[in-house]
């Protein structure tokens, strides 16, 4: 298994599980204004959840977005995400168009990484993946069940299936009914470390029965957590610096 995958100066995958805190907003100055607000916050990375920009259609709009957020956040890691609607985004576009919004984006050297869902269709997720790393920026690929909790072999059969496709950090994120589902994620993470891991991976059980699985990632093998500045971006996120702190406690107890 690889150890870690560096993005700047961030190893993800190395010690205390990396927190990364989303952005989320309508317009380009409020973004901005949550990015400068940052400043003080002890946070590893910052997600850009393009999704809800009001002018995520317009290509040149977003890259002047991400062009700006990188000289706020200066050295800051920046993962480049749209969430799609079928998986708890704000919105939906063709396929055509996020596989150009992702592709291009990487180009632009703004951004660390991309956000890429895995039944996003194989051919157009390998051509995402292969032009992103022809730049050399990292791919997260992910996938949201905001329904259910699949099986434990399911979980990790598609964690499997996002190496397969060479993602650098492959991710699930699933909706608890019971303590059991939240215990189903956790040994899914388990066993998929332990046995089939090539990269560090990152998991969570979400709402507010799943959040202890946000917080215990370098006990079961999550390499990194997201946690809320002001807005969260999914259910059960913790507040940033509350989640930190508590992070720390666990790693300092092992």
């Amino acid at each position: 298994m690889q150890k870690y995958i560096q993005v700047r100066n961030v190893k993800i995958g190395e010690g205390i599980p990396k927190i990364c805190v989303p952005l989320v907003a309508k317009n380009k100055q409020a973004f901005l204004d949550m990015a400068k607000e940052l400043e003080n916050i002890k946070l590893d990375l910052v997600e850009l959840r393009i999704d809800h920009f009001e002018e995520v259609e317009n290509l040149d709009k977003v890259k002047e977005l991400a062009k700006d957020l990188r000289q706020v956040l200066n050295e800051t890691p920046i993962l480049f995400t749209f969430r799609s609607l079928k998986e708890g985004g704000e919105k939906e576009v063709s396929v055509e168009y996020y596989k150009k919004l992702n592709i291009e984006m990487a180009k632009t050297g703004y951004v660390d990484l991309i956000d890429v869902e895995l039944f996003t269709g194989d051919e157009i997720v390998k051509e995402i993946v292969l032009e992103a790393h022809n730049v050399n920026v990292k791919v997260v690929m992910s996938n949201h069940d905001f329904d259910k909790t699949p099986e434990k072999d399911e979980i990790v059969k598609r964690l499997c299936k996002m190496q397969e496709l060479n993602a650098d950090l492959p991710k699930i994120a699933v909706m608890p009914k019971s303590t059991t589902d939240v215990l189903t994620l956790l040994c899914a993470t388990d066993h998929m470390v332990t046995k089939y891991a090539k990269t560090p991976i990152i998991t969570m059980s979400m709402a507010g029965l799943g959040v202890i699985s946000r917080l215990a990632g370098e006990t079961f093998g999550s390499a990194l957590t997201f946690g809320a500045a002001k807005v969260s971006s999914a259910p059960g996120q913790v507040e940033v610096n509350k989640l930190s702190e508590i992070l720390e406690v666990l790693h300092n107890s092992r």
